[in-house]
C-alpha cells in the first residue's frame, strides 16, 4: 500500500517535474506541462505509460484498469492501496521517462549506468543509488553539492541520510 506522500516524492524526484492540484482535489504531476502521473480524490493512481509497460501493470495488478484515449491505450489506473511503494517508484519513473523530452530522458537514463567513485569528485562511499540519483540530476561535483541543502539532497530518490553525511564530511 502506498500514499500520496510517496507518490509525490517519487514524481517530484525527477527533473523539471511540477505538481498541479485541481478543484476536486486531484493531484497531477507533469514534466514540461505533459502529464505523466496523477491521483484522484478517490485515491486512484493514473500513470501514462507506453502500451508495453501498461500491459505489464495490467498483468501484475488484478485491480488495474486500462487508461485510454478513444481506443488507444495510454496508461493505467490502479487503486493506491493496491500498489506497493517499490512498484510505484518503478512505474512513476517509467511514466516520467515516456513523457519527458528525449534529451532529458537520455540524461536521466545515462545516470542509470554510473559507477560509484567514477562521477566527478563524488565519493565512492555514498553508494550506487545516491551516485545514480545525483548523476541523473546533473550533479557530479562536491561544489554542486555545497550549493544544496540537506533537504534538497534527501528529496532525490536514492539519496539517504548516510549519503548526505558522507557528502558533508567530504566537503568539510
Amino acid at each position: 500500500m502506498t500514499t500520496l506522500a510517496q507518490l509525490r516524492k517519487a514524481a517530484l524526484s525527477h527533473p523539471e517535474t511540477a505538481e498541479h492540484v485541481d478543484d476536486s482535489g486531484a493531484v497531477a504531476f507533469v514534466v514540461r506541462d505533459v502529464r505523466f502521473a496523477a491521483v484522484s480524490a478517490a485515491k486512484v493512481v493514473e500513470l501514462r505509460l507506453p502500451a508495453s509497460d501498461a500491459g505489464e501493470v495490467l498483468a501484475e495488478h488484478p485491480t488495474a484498469q486500462r487508461l485510454t484515449r478513444g481506443t488507444t491505450l495510454i496508461g493505467v489506473r490502479v487503486p493506491m492501496g493496491d500498489i506497493n511503494g517499490q512498484q510505484l517508484n518503478h512505474w512513476v519513473r517509467r511514466a516520467w521517462l515516456s513523457r519527458a523530452s528525449k534529451r532529458l530522458a537520455a540524461r536521466i537514463a545515462a545516470g542509470d549506468s554510473v559507477t560509484p567513485g567514477e562521477v566527478g569528485d563524488l565519493p565512492k562511499a555514498i553508494g550506487g543509488p545516491a551516485t545514480r540519483a545525483l548523476a541523473s540530476a546533473g550533479i557530479s561535483t562536491l561544489a554542486q553539492i555545497a550549493e544544496l541543502t540537506d533537504a534538497e539532497l534527501l528529496a532525490l530518490h536514492g539519496v539517504g541520510p548516510k549519503a548526505v553525511r558522507i557528502l558533508r564530511e567530504a566537503l568539510a
